[in-house]
């Protein structure tokens, strides 16, 4: 009977998202999707023709994305993606009012509660690199062609994106 006693003042193991979503699915299905923004950086090659795409690693899991977050008062959408940018990569650049593309994944949120998400997707020509900026110190940046960018990002529609990313 001692192994399946639990422990007494042992926590539980953190649940799984496939965990999470199993005790509630109709999370998925309630059409609630939050809006976040992101900003997909680039930068072109010496050779002029060849681009370089930046990831950076999340704050929370460590996993590789690009920049983004949700809206912000007062900011339009195009915005608000600049601002991530800077302020978990430090690049700054020309960025294009229209989005370019956008992808869905599911977000846990600091309550452990899930949320699906929809990410409209900006680009930035990214012109200058900051020595400081507010996140520095929480995450790994790398600048890396496409299709390592895509082989990085765990989204799939992401991924596409990146892959076929051309910019306008």
């Amino acid at each position: 009977m001692k192994a399946t006693r639990k422990a007494k003042g042992r926590k539980d193991k953190p649940k799984t998202l496939l965990q999470k979503l199993a005790a509630s699915p109709e999370k998925l299905f309630s059409g609630a999707f939050r809006q976040q923004y992101a900003a997909l950086c680039f930068r072109y090659l010496s050779d002029g023709s060849s681009i370089q795409i930046l990831v950076v690693t999340s704050r929370d899991s460590g996993r590789w994305i690009i920049p983004k977050g949700w809206p912000m008062k007062g900011k339009k959408p195009h915005q608000a993606a600049a601002i991530e940018a800077f302020q978990e990569a430090g690049v700054l650049g020309k960025i294009k009012k229209a989005p370019v593309g956008h992808y869905t994944y599911l977000k846990v949120l600091d309550d452990g509660d899930v949320a699906p998400c929809i990410v409209d997707i900006y680009q930035i020509e990214v012109t200058e690199v900051a020595d400081k900026f507010k996140e520095k110190a929480e995450r790994t940046l790398a600048w890396v062609s496409p299709d390592e960018a895509a082989r990085r990002v765990r989204e799939i529609e992401l991924k596409s994106l990146l892959v076929e990313f051309v910019p306008r």
